[in-house]
């Protein structure tokens, strides 16, 4: 049995394996086929969002690398939801569980098709953890695409624009025909978000993992270079499939490290540190959320992309990508150049002839002049979030903050309050029981942070959730607050007018009420009964696991 036949051997070889055969020459199988190589193309092509629109047409070209290079290709489908069109509404909150359903049918389909290897091509933000769990799980030959970046709106807009934008009318600061102008021309074409926003941050971290190839993540979702990528990924599994590289060849604990340093370099989503350690978890390499604290002490914001900043990665491909960056991190010591990758050579080989930024471009600072000498992502501890909770703060915002507390059960509620003018400056926004558990799902909170942001409240208002952030969110907020409301965290029993301090220096997160009276508080309070008892959601919820293990199932 040939070693790159690995799986597929066993569905149809042999004359007992005669039904198989006969059920695959109608899908596009010759005889001779039946002794390559199967490897399968996991598409999340939809038409249900932008993000992925493009993506049937990228797996065709992954197809034939497959194909030209000695290999059976078999493109199957998987799911996406668009967090863009479902934010602020019930919606959301199958977003993270889809998730678990990507990697979970691509686990399936690869495993019930003998595919001896898989290309997965994402586009939209649980795309890419849900391929590379599905991979992780199945530990055969596999390479990841990113779908690429989509293009500026009209004035430089982008979906974030137009979230802010509700705030605006909101405020009466734009009129209905101006709200229509961003709404109508922020999203000129295919691609996923286009600043430092969640999918823009799990593709580059991808890429320093070793899962994709060189600047798959600073690629536009149309242009050549984008279909030449899926091209050289075809051909790339094959080799990988010679040479029998699986995930946990590439997958390791310093490889893990590389993707933390590069997105903190790029000033990335809150959502990297859900993800990544949703993913190492399914390759078993230990990595918590402490790792994120270490390795940012250390490692500096350069990148002056949005949401803070001015840029979009589309403007980032324009200059080189992140490849130069990388090679810029990794002659600082930065990054673990003998980590293996996917083209089958060592990250030090694969950034050996890369050339520097030129010295005009004003996207990525000098390491001797940071946007922020450490991390933005902060993991706060105190007596609200005793496991842990996220902050993604640049330093703009300012380091600290506290306020008096006003609650809100949903996150519905905490929007219409800002829309209303039911909250001013100094106030901490707290809204739970968004959790993993008692969401379920754990939505994002773009709707009513863009809507601070709109409001003019910038800087002036905090929010603590234990739901999670869009990579779009800025502004003073913390989220993945562990335990979770639902599970009995203190979260629960926050009341309106508690000072609640935020501290950014000092990793802490304080409800600043004695602790007798919180005790009391606890003592009297009462599980809320589940949302679902039925379905997807009713199943993520008993499964899920904390935030601070990346909301995993089990």
């Amino acid at each position: 049995m040939s070693n790159t036949r690995k799986f597929s051997s066993v569905v149809v070889d042999g004359y007992e394996r005669a039904p198989s055969r006969a059920m695959l020459y109608p899908v596009g199988f010759k005889k001779e086929d039946f002794n390559k190589p199967q490897v399968g193309i996991a598409s999340t092509w939809s038409m249900v969002t932008p993000c992925n629109m493009h993506i049937n047409t990228l797996a065709d070209e992954a197809e034939k690398g497959i194909n030209n290079t000695g290999g059976k290709a078999v493109i199957f489908n998987t799911i996406t939801v668009s967090d863009g069109i479902s934010m602020g509404s019930e919606g959301m909150k199958y977003s993270l569980v889809s998730r678990e359903v990507i990697a979970d049918s691509i686990e399936t389909v690869a495993g019930a098709q003998g595919f001896d290897g898989v290309v997965a091509i994402g586009g939209c933000d649980k795309n890419m953890p849900g391929c590379i769990i599905g991979l992780a799980r199945l530990n055969r030959p596999g390479v990841f695409v990113y779908g690429g970046t989509i293009q500026p709106g009209d004035n430089h807009t982008d979906i974030v624009s137009v979230f802010e934008a509700v705030g605006k009318r909101a405020n009466n600061d734009i009129n209905d025909i101006e709200l229509e102008q961003i709404e109508s021309t922020a999203i000129p074409g295919p691609g996923s978000c286009g600043g430092m926003y969640t999918a823009n941050t799990m593709a580059s971290a991808i890429e320093a993992l070793g899962m994709s190839l060189p600047n798959s993540s600073s690629q536009d979702a149309i242009s050549e270079d984008k279909n030449s990528d899926c091209l050289r990924a075809g051909e790339a599994v094959v080799n990988l499939l010679n040479k029998d590289i699986k995930p946990s060849d590439i997958m390791t604990k310093k490889a893990f490290e590389n993707a933390i340093t590069l997105i903190i370099t790029l000033g990335g989503s809150t959502n990297a540190v859900l993800h990544l350690i949703a993913m190492a978890d399914a390759i078993d390499v230990d990595l918590n959320i402490d790792d994120f604290t270490r390795i940012g002490a250390k490692v500096p914001v350069l990148a002056d992309l949005k949401p803070s900043g001015k840029y979009m990665m589309s403007e980032l491909v324009k200059i080189g990508g992140t490849l130069p960056l990388m090679k810029m991190l990794l002659e600082a010591g930065m990054l673990h150049g003998d980590c293996l990758t996917v083209t089958g050579k060592t990250v030090s080989e694969n950034l050996k002839d890369v050339k520097p930024y030129s010295e005009d471009q004003k996207i990525i600072m000098p390491l001797s002049n940071p946007i922020k000498k450490d991390s933005h992502l902060r993991i706060l501890r105190g007596n609200l979030a005793s496991e842990g909770s996220v902050a993604k703060i640049t330093g703009k915002e300012g380091l600290t903050f506290q306020g008096k507390a006003k609650t809100f059960a949903c996150e519905e509620d905490a929007l219409q309050a800002v829309l209303n003018d039911k909250i001013i400056e100094g106030d901490v926004i707290v809204i739970r029981y968004e959790g993993p558990k008692g969401g379920p799902g754990m939505r994002e909170m773009l709707a009513p942070t863009s809507a601070v942001m709109g409001k003019g409240l910038g800087g002036k208002v905090a929010l603590i959730t234990d739901g999670r952030f869009s990579g779009g969110t800025h502004g003073f907020v913390v989220g993945h607050i562990t335990p979770e409301a639902f599970s009995g965290g203190i979260l629960a029993v926050v009341e309106d007018g508690d000072e609640i301090l935020i501290d950014a220096e000092n990793n802490l997160l304080e409800l600043l009420v004695d602790k007798a009276i919180i005790d009391q508080r606890l003592s009297n309070w009462q599980k809320p009964k589940p949302r679902y008892t039925k379905g997807v959601l009713a199943k993520y919820a008993k499964l899920a696991q904390s935030a601070s293990r990346g909301a995993i199932t089990e």
